[in-house]
């Protein structure tokens, strides 16, 4: 990827990365799998720490990168049958070890120096862990202390908000997770390949939509300008993507945002719920998984008896979904998906919404204030 000084031709490092996101996938993907599947002189490495795994797997991670580790554990679990725990790294480090015994441990870092995620990595290797290092910089710390080191090709990330290195996260632990599945048998040959083709058009139908989607959301932004709060709700594997936007959108635009399951609105956070407090609702849906449907159909139950209670929404729904937009103050549309590959579709407009709604309130939206980043990826 070439390197400038500047943006251009965007107005911010933000909305460049954000762009870049086609090319950076394609990067990542070209890394790992070529036309006949999996690369194994790189899947080797790969497969040996899942060995060492005996079913379990310990993920510790800060910020973005524990929310692409919080969708990496139903990707594992449903696919292979691996249980996976998502742990902050801030607090593994005072977990006792009887309690993370016989596991692999991953550590899943944007620089590969967070202080916390790194202390994890060293807390496990004491502790005699397998430990594998998803991150963005192949020369950073943990990619050299872990077993195994599993990089990203994302590129420098200038932007402090993550948002190319998050994708190639969540691509790499699909990658791992399909890996996995395959080593323990529990994928046809014929499926395997099947999700491999839909990964190497993936890039391709990111960059179709992604202009549709910025030009979209800008509007959308405009609309809330004037809103400070808003809850961020989606179910499965989506919930993490729920998280991503809101802390997207707290750390770009300085506005309270949270994240929690949808299924769990009903329990509290809904006496938050009114016009001026919006809901921004993932309601996707792969038709060809019958519990994505079901899923789905718990979604727009909610979305009906929240536009009973006076919601304000603003939904990310399948490209073509009448009845999310009928009961949605507003839409952003995606193509329709395998289910484990709606949230890198979805979570890229939720992205440019924080984005927006940053520049709608006048912040330099690459340096938010009171954050840093640990080193320039590379």
């Amino acid at each position: 990827m070439s390197e400038t000084q500047n943006p251009a031709p965007y107005a911010h490092w933000m909305l460049r990365e954000i762009h870049e996101q086609p090319e950076t996938l394609a990067a990542t993907l070209n890394s790992y799998v070529d036309a006949q599947g999996f690369r194994a002189d790189l899947s080797a490495p790969l497969l040996a720490w899942l060995k060492e795994a005996r079913g379990k797997i310990v993920i510790a991670a800060s910020g973005s990168s524990r929310h692409a580790g919080l969708a990496a554990e139903l990707m594992f679990e449903d696919l292979s049958g691996i249980h996976v725990d998502v742990e902050y790294a801030s607090e593994y480090t005072y977990r006792a070890e009887k309690a993370l015994s016989e596991a692999a441990v991953m550590v899943v870092s944007q620089s590969g120096e967070t202080a916390d995620t790194l202390a994890a990595l060293r807390k496990a290797t004491l502790a005699g862990h397998a430990t594998l290092a998803i991150t963005n910089v192949a020369s950073s710390t943990m990619a050299k202390e872990a077993t195994v080191s599993f990089p990203t090709a994302a590129g420098r990330e200038r932007a402090i908000p993550a948002t190319k290195s998050f994708t190639g996260q969540l691509l790499n632990l699909y990658l791992l997770s399909i890996l996995a599945a395959e080593a323990r048998g529990a994928i046809p040959a014929e499926e395997l390949a099947a999700r491999l083709e839909e990964l190497r058009a993936l890039p391709a139908r990111v960059k179709a939509q992604l202009q549709g989607w910025e030009d979209s959301v800008r509007e959308v932004a405009e609309r809330y300008r004037t809103a400070k709060n808003f809850l961020f709700l989606g179910r499965g594997v989506h919930y993490p993507i729920a998280r991503e936007g809101a802390l997207k959108l707290k750390e770009s635009a300085y506005l309270h945002a949270e994240g929690y399951p949808s299924g769990e609105l009903k329990h509290g956070p809904n006496a938050l719920v009114s016009d001026a407090t919006p809901l921004v609702m993932i309601a996707t849906v792969d038709p060809n998984d019958t519990e994505s449907v079901q899923r789905y159909e718990k979604i727009v139950q909610l979305m009906r008896d929240m536009r009973e209670q006076g919601a304000n929404i603003l939904a990310v729904a399948n490209q073509g979904d009448d009845v999310v937009a009928g009961l949605a103050t507003n839409v952003v549309f995606v193509e329709s998906a395998r289910e484990a590959l709606l949230p890198l579709y979805e979570v890229i407009p939720l992205q440019l919404f924080a984005y927006f709604m940053a520049i709608n309130n006048g912040i330099d939206v690459d340096h938010p204030r009171n954050l840093t980043k640990a080193v320039l990826a590379e």
